[in-house]
Parts: structure tokens; sequence; C-alpha cells
């Protein structure tokens, strides 16, 4: 007996040992002893916060790609350039009076076989009973690429720029996903630094509407998982107290981007100025290959322990903490994990796993929602009055209240609440501006705005969301599948304009309806809120249970 004791007591020991050294994760690292929130975090997510505000320029195609008020050309008038002056005394003469910015129909010319001239152009050489369309266009402007590119009155054509951009950030996400989960976070952000750059100086030497639309499309394709990166990036870098305010911080500095844009569109008014203005401050960013260590989460997760040792011992030195040599060795020496499923096989592993399964099918539906909302008002924004420029920085400045607010209720009310409020919130806006009289123009802009920033405290909180129901191993290329398909909602919301032809109301009508319907469709996901972020499947499986 005297000789078992002390065994069983040893025993005991190392059993408790190697429980604790079980439980010893990054998040119990950072929570006690290198710090949730540091000055280690704090660099990198200033830093982060660059190429986070520079994704904000690809919606450059609202003032690129812009309407310009136009009619038709009227060479019996002596018209013979699309930059002859828009509004001439005799221009009622030829063309019919509309409310619109647009014109596409003139007067068939009289029979008389008489000419005027660009200062006398009298009315008896038109027919008002009969008019035509035409194909030649005067416009009120020269800074869009509807003047270059002499797009008048193919409104479906111009559009197409904003189309065709976002469904370039749904082609980028799985080629960034996959270069981040296997590559690096760090290899994903710079190689999306490059191509949103060089595309986009070469988009500005565009010498027809071909070359472009080509060009918008390869820009978002290599280059639109900048903010994926990014976040990415600076969520796996804090610990669980501080997630939510970085996750918030970095849609704002996304939303102080698109302020940015605004600004310079304002005051460069060229399109092609603004591109490179825009555009070539990108490339400076390309230094962070030198300025940047790689996440530390994603080398733990790939076993690359050496790199991960020095990360480490950075974050400690930098934050003025320590990190144990118990800590560490369990961190870089983790326990073998009997997984049911291969990690390797994303696909084979989500199909194995039907509450997963289930989260896969349910996320893409709220981000379809939530992109083609946040897009369609910003993008509708510009036709709330004639203050362009000032209607987008007000709509797109209003997100960032939207984002923080997230801070305050996403730990307080939980993560589900906050997305049901949201959804909820901007759907009551959108009906209650299709209520509102036009006269009342100060109020119908203020409800819009109220539209918006329930839109953005949905935004800010998806991310975040969606990044806690998956793992560690998946969870780039699940967040990624997710905006992926979302990317459904901003290819279509470009095309809303287009929707009041039929009635003024529609597009802010379906914006309604969807926000209610997602709103209800989080109420079928588990709560998150105080949960540890999963890194097995295992452990995403295991929340709300």
């Amino acid at each position: 007996m005297t000789i078992s004791i002390p065994k069983m007591c040893e025993a005991k020991d190392l059993e408790a040992e190697e429980t604790v050294e079980r439980s010893v994760d990054l998040d119990f690292v950072l929570v006690n002893e290198l710090g949730q929130f540091g000055r280690f975090q704090i660099k990198y997510i200033c830093l982060i916060a660059l190429p986070m505000m520079s994704s904000g320029f690809f919606g450059d195609y609202v003032f690129t790609a812009t309407a310009l008020p136009h009619r038709c050309r009227i060479p019996e008038c002596g018209e013979s350039n699309k930059s002859d002056v828009f509004g001439p005394d005799w221009i009622t003469n030829a063309i019919p009076r509309t409310d619109a910015g647009a014109s596409c129909e003139r007067y068939a010319p009289a029979q008389s076989g008489d000419n005027g001239s660009l200062l006398h152009c009298p009315i008896d050489l038109f027919d008002h009973l009969i008019t035509q369309k035409c194909d030649e266009f005067v416009y009120d402007g020269v800074t869009s690429v509807v003047y270059d590119f002499d797009l008048g009155c193919k409104e479906w054509l111009r559009t197409l720029a904003g189309t065709l951009s976002n469904l370039g950030t749904l082609l980028v996400l799985p080629l960034v996903g996959y270069i981040s989960d296997h590559f690096g976070r760090r290899m994903a952000l710079l190689f999306s630094v490059f191509n949103t750059a060089l595309i986009g100086v070469f988009k500005a030497f565009s010498v027809n509407y071909t070359m472009f639309l080509v060009l918008q499309l390869l820009q978002t394709s290599l280059g639109a998982g900048l903010a994926s990166s990014a976040y990415i990036f600076s969520t796996e870098l804090v610990g669980p107290k501080y997630r939510v305010l970085t996750s918030a911080t970095s849609s704002a500095t996304f939303a102080c981007g698109e302020v940015v844009l605004g600004v310079v569109a304002w005051l460069v008014r060229p399109w092609r100025s603004l591109l490179l203005t825009l555009y070539i401050p990108v490339f400076l960013l390309l230094s962070y290959h030198w300025i940047l260590s790689e996440s530390v989460r994603w080398l733990l997760a790939k076993k690359k322990y050496a790199e991960a040792r020095q990360v480490l011992e950075n974050v400690a030195k930098t934050n003025k903490t320590n990190i144990s040599a118990k800590s560490m060795n369990a961190l870089l020496n983790p326990p073998t994990r009997n997984l049911k499923t291969d990690p390797r096989n994303l696909i084979e592993s989500f199909f194995k796993s039907k509450i997963l399964l289930r989260r896969v099918c349910t996320t893409p539906v709220w981000w379809i929602t939530t992109t083609f909302v946040y897009y369609g008002l910003s993008i509708n924004s510009t036709s709330l009055s004639k203050t362009v420029y000032l209607n987008y920085i007000l709509t797109v400045a209003i997100e960032i209240p939207g984002f923080y607010t997230a801070v305050l209720t996403l730990d307080r009310f939980g993560r589900k609440m906050t997305l049901c409020s949201g959804f909820f919130f901007s759907a009551a806006c959108n009906l209650a501006f299709v209520i509102i009289p036009a006269e009342l123009t100060v109020l119908r802009l203020v409800v819009y705005l109220a539209g918006k920033f329930g839109i953005s405290l949905v935004f800010t909180s998806l991310y975040l969301y969606t990044s806690e129901l998956y793992p560690t191993e998946f969870r780039h290329s699940l967040l990624g599948f997710s905006s992926m398909v979302g990317r459904i909602g901003s290819i279509c919301a470009p095309l809303t304009p287009l929707l009041t032809n039929y009635w003024l109301g529609l597009p802010n009508t379906v914006f309604a309806i969807l926000g209610l319907m997602s709103g209800l469709l989080v109420l079928t996901q588990p709560e998150t809120f105080g949960k540890k972020l999963p890194d097995t499947l295992e452990e995403a499986e295991m929340i709300g249970k």
C-alpha cells in the first residue's frame, strides 16, 4: 500500500497535467498570457486598415459608369458633336419634353428640306406628330464612360459594369480562399493587392467599352479578395473578448474607403483620372510582404511550428508579456485528434455532417440578402437628389455607426438577436420609404439612411457570426463560399435602378421582402455568443448543444 499510493497520486497528477495541456489553445494563451488586444494586435489592425479601405474602391463603377443626362443629337440644327450645348433655346422644337435625365426620341424632320443652325432652329423644321428613336446623342457632362463610349439610351449596357464587377467578387472568393488556406493569409492579401492596383490602373486606359468591361471583371475576379483576406487576418489575431470590436473596426475601415471614394470622385471628376488617383497608391501595400507576419492561427493549423514560435515570441515581446514554456509546448505539440472526417476533403466532410450542411445551406441566403440590400441602397442613393456625391457619401458614412452599434449589441444581446433586429429594422425602413410622399424629401432621406444603418449592422455581424459557425481548418473557405454565393445579391444590385421603370418603389419593396425572410432564417441557427472559436468539425458541431 505504501508503494501504490504514491503511484496512484503520480498517475492522477500526470492525468491532470495532460488535461491542462489539452485545454491550452491559442485563445487560452491570448487571454491568460500574451494579451487579447495589446500593442501587437493594435499595430496589425492599423496596418490591415489600409488594404481594407482600398477594397472600398471596387465600387468605383458608381461614378465611372454613372448615368449622364443625354438627348438626341439634331443634325438638322448643325449639331455634329456629342459635346455640343446640351440645352439650347430651341431644343423643345426638336425633342419632346421629359422630366427624366435622358431623352431617347426626337421629332421627325419635316419634309421642307431646310436646315437650321446651332443658334437658330425653328419649330417648322420638325413634324410634331411623328417621333423616332435616335442613335446619336449629346451629353451633359464628360465625367463618365457613358460619354467616352457613347452609351446614350443603353442603360442596360451601362449597368453591366456594376454587374460584372460584382460577378468578379463571386469568382474570386474560392480562389483567394484556396490561396489563404493553403499558402497563408499574407500571400492571399498580397495577391489581391497586386491585382487590384495593376488592373485598376490598366482600366484607366481603356480604349473602348468592351475593354473596360473585361478589365472591370478581371479586377474583381483577381483582386476583390482583399476585404476577406484582411478581415480573416485581423479576426484570427485577437482574443475572444475583442473579436466583435475588431470585426466592427474592419467593416468601418471598409466604409471609410467608400467615403474616400466618394470624396475623391467629387474632387477628381474625369473617370480616367479618378481611377489613377485611386489605384496607384495601392501599389505601396506590396511592402506588407516585409512588414506583416503570417497569421499565427494559420501557422499552428498547418503545423508550421518553427514559424509559429517566432510569431508568438514576437507577440510577447511587442505586448511586453510572456508566454510560458508549458503553453508554448502545448501549442507546438498539440495532442493527436481522432477526426471523424478527413479535414483535407471539405465537401466530403460536410456531407457527413448534417448539422454543418444545414449551416452551409443557410448562411449564403443571409449573404445574398445583405449584399443585395447593402449595395442596392448605395447605388440607388445617387438618384435621391441632384447632389449625387453627397448622397453617396452620406449613405456609406451611415454604415460606420451601424458597424459600431454591433459592438454594443453583439456581446449584450447575442448574435442572433442582433442579426434579426438588423434585418427587420432595415426592412421596415424600406417599406416606410415607399409609403412616404415624395415631397417630404428630408424625411425620406432620414428613413433611407436608417435602412442603410440597419443593413450595415447586419453586415458586420454577419462576418462574425459566419466565422464563428465554422471551424478554423475550413473557416476561410466556407466564409468565402457564403460570401461568394451572397455575391448573387451584389451582382443583381446594379440592376435595381431599372426596376423604377415599372414602379418607383419596387426596389425598396424587394429589399424589404428579402430582409424579412432572412431575419426569420437567422432563428434556425445556434447562438455562438460566449462560445470558443471552433478549430475542428467536432467542435463546430457542438455549438448550441
